[in-house]
């Protein structure tokens, strides 16, 4: 038998109360009405509480155990009977607790209007009206025993400075009655759920085992018995007894929600506040099961139980452990050999083709105190640096010289056109027509405009002048007069 821990909270039935619900609410309006508290509260005088309180003495004094008895049909056994029906009224016990509640409320606040916001349990409630009675200096009355020392101081000074009125005797005679009844309510209470509480080990050992007695008689009583509990779905299970708001002036803000009996019992309240609703999620799904094995007499010495309940203490404490810290790397020891670079004929032409020339370098240094040259193009100037500016090396002197090849950063070519190449380039310095790159055809004119020259004509015209006046002409040494 397996079943999913992860439930929805949301997955409950919202008609499993809706009886109960309604019977409340008319006996709440019945409240408003009612000149005495017993005339809407009738159960403490039924047939059926005294008869249930009567079996549960008869069986408190008779001294056999119930371990050897239970067996077949656990419906059978007469004392589960009165275990069911015993758990049954409990419910009913609560709801009358309920309505007498709001009749000490309503019937006291002319005496004590504000009681009823600073005292909220209603057993405490109504042991505090009983001390008080119809007292008027309330710092003569003790209240310690029954209320916290802050809420008593808080009680104290709001009575002495409440505008209630004495009441009359009628008025406060109902309120003792209505006081009296409450607390016998609980008296009775306390002794079915003592009584549940030493046969449950018998009747559902694994179902005690893993919540414990207390929390596992509330759970039978809610649902019916052990049967109904073991037809119930564990996303029901766990907001059995749940609360009920009453007083709308009572903040929600505290109130969790889809929360029961497994919520409040002891084993799940222990825990952190952040891991109590899925605690009560993997309880409440081990406790449908436990159910139904206690429905088949199954492990009847709790052995089952018993095993859940560890597995659980194991996933609640794995819930609780801390996230793994991270573990800082200490950074490597730095190695003070220098790195390995690249090397090679192929390193090396990388390198010489991406090199800085050397106008490049004059280009981007700028001498101090010396104006550089700029030019001036598409809207941008550019600076020159220390282009054109008398120092030597390339670059210097006004001009720019033509550009150099680099026969180690120019492309390969085919040893034919190599050689043509070369052909045209003795050529051409033979005939003395070598010409900087900077060299054009296109000559400006202030007549013309944009003219077309020949540079070897220039050149052969340049020539025969040279001819005509310096041709035939020599040195002559003009010797001093003695």
């Amino acid at each position: 038998m397996e079943e999913d821990d992860n439930n929805n909270d949301d997955d409950f039935d919202p008609d499993m109360e809706s009886e109960e619900d309604s019977a409340l609410a008319a006996m709440m309006r019945d409240v408003q009405t009612a000149k005495n508290a017993r005339d809407i509260a009738k159960l403490m005088d039924s047939t059926e509480m005294k008869s249930i309180l009567r079996d549960i003495a008869h069986y408190k004094t008779e001294s056999k155990s119930k371990e050897s008895e239970v067996s077949g049909m656990v419906e059978d056994d007469p004392e589960y009977q009165l275990i069911v029906k015993a758990n049954t009224i409990t419910v009913a016990i609560d709801n009358e607790i309920l309505v007498v509640h709001k009749f000490i409320r309503d019937h006291y606040e002319p005496k004590f209007p504000e009681l009823e916001t600073l005292v909220a349990n209603p057993l405490d409630y109504a042991r505090t009206v009983k001390r008080i009675a119809n007292q008027e200096d309330i710092t003569k009355v003790e209240l310690h025993d029954i209320l916290p020392s802050a809420t008593v101081m808080v009680v104290v000074v709001t009575g002495t400075t409440t505008e209630g009125r004495p009441l009359t005797e009628s008025e406060w005679q109902a309120c003792e009655d209505a006081c009296n009844l409450a607390l016998d309510l609980e008296k009775a209470k306390q002794t079915i759920i003592e009584y549940v509480e030493s046969r449950l080990t018998f009747i559902a050992p694994n179902l005690s085992a893993i919540i414990g007695t207390a929390t596992a008689a509330k759970l039978m009583g809610q649902a019916g018995g052990l049967t109904a509990l073991s037809k119930i779905p564990a996303c029901n299970v766990q907001i059995l007894g749940k609360d009920r708001v009453l007083n709308s002036a009572l903040s929600s803000a505290s109130q969790a929600k889809h929360v029961g009996f497994i919520y409040r019992s002891p084993f799940v309240m222990a825990m952190p506040v952040e891991v109590r609703k899925k605690a009560q999620k993997m309880i409440a799904a081990k406790l449908s099961l436990a159910a139904r094995i206690d429905r088949m007499h199954s492990y009847p010495d709790g052995s089952w139980g018993r095993k859940v309940k560890e597995e659980i203490e194991k996933k609640i404490e794995k819930l609780l452990e801390p996230p793994p810290s991270k573990n800082i790397k200490a950074l490597p020891a730095p190695l003070e050999a220098p790195k390995k670079r690249r090397g090679g004929r192929r390193a090396r032409k990388e390198k010489e083709l991406y090199a800085v020339s050397e106008m490049q370098k004059l280009k981007n240094r700028v001498e101090f105190g010396v104006e550089e040259q700029e030019i001036m193009g598409y809207g941008t100037t550019e600076g020159l640096g220390m282009l054109g500016q008398n120092h030597s090396g390339p670059g210097t002197g006004g001009r720019i010289r033509a550009a150099q090849q680099n026969n180690r950063n120019r492309g390969k070519i085919s040893n034919r056109n190599a050689a043509r190449l070369a052909q045209y380039g003795a050529n051409a310095n033979a005939n003395g027509l070598a010409t900087a790159g900077t060299a054009s055809s296109i000559a400006f004119t202030p007549v013309q405009g944009i003219e077309l020259v020949d540079p070897t004509a220039a050149a052969a015209k340049i020539k025969a002048a040279n001819e005509k006046y310096f041709g035939s002409g020599g040195f002559l040494k003009v010797q001093g007069k003695k």
